[in-house]
């Protein structure tokens, strides 16, 4: 059975952290709908050591002292998904990446539109930084947190240089 956590942020609220025994599954926003399925199908549990790693890791993040990720990872999506994510999970701290460019990088160049639909079913939030994708023509684009949220993790990158704040 799978485990969970709540990580309780300054600026992007509370965090639902989801884990097997084995790796992170999930970073969710926990006033999003998605999180309530996490929620009943996982146990609370603060003190597992993936739970506790990534929690800890996330926060160095946003306290602007952590620029990579070392908790294990597990996403299980299908394989045009799990291939956006995997490009998604190597872009650069403080780079941004346009819809256009993913879909290209992740092999299927026609396939904006669908690297954006998996790009917000990313289960891994901050993690995988879907943050760091953003439209053609510098805009922020969307962002399953809200873009308020997508700001601050940018802020926190100090990647809005040359980027239009605004949907």
């Amino acid at each position: 059975m799978k485990s969970h956590t709540i990580l309780k942020t300054k600026n992007l609220g509370d965090l639902l952290l989801v884990a097997d025994e084995k790796a992170l599954t999930g970073v969710y926003f926990a006033d999003k709908d998605h999180s309530t399925r996490w929620k009943k199908e996982t146990k609370l549990d603060s003190k597992h050591p993936i739970l506790r790693q990534a929690a800890e890791e996330i926060t160095d993040y946003l306290n602007g002292k952590r620029k990579k990720f070392s908790v294990p990872l597990h996403f299980d999506g299908t394989e045009f998904q799990n291939s956006v994510w995997k490009q998604i999970a190597r872009i650069p701290f403080g780079e941004t990446i346009s819809y256009s460019e993913l879909a290209e990088r992740a092999g299927s160049p026609a396939a904006v539109r669908a690297a954006g639909t998996a790009t917000g079913q990313n289960p891994i939030a901050i993690i995988i930084p879907c943050h760091r994708i953003i439209t053609k023509g510098r805009t922020l684009g969307g962002f399953a947190g809200g873009l308020d949220r997508k700001t601050h993790l940018l802020k926190v990158e100090n990647s809005t240089t040359n980027l239009e704040l605004k949907a």
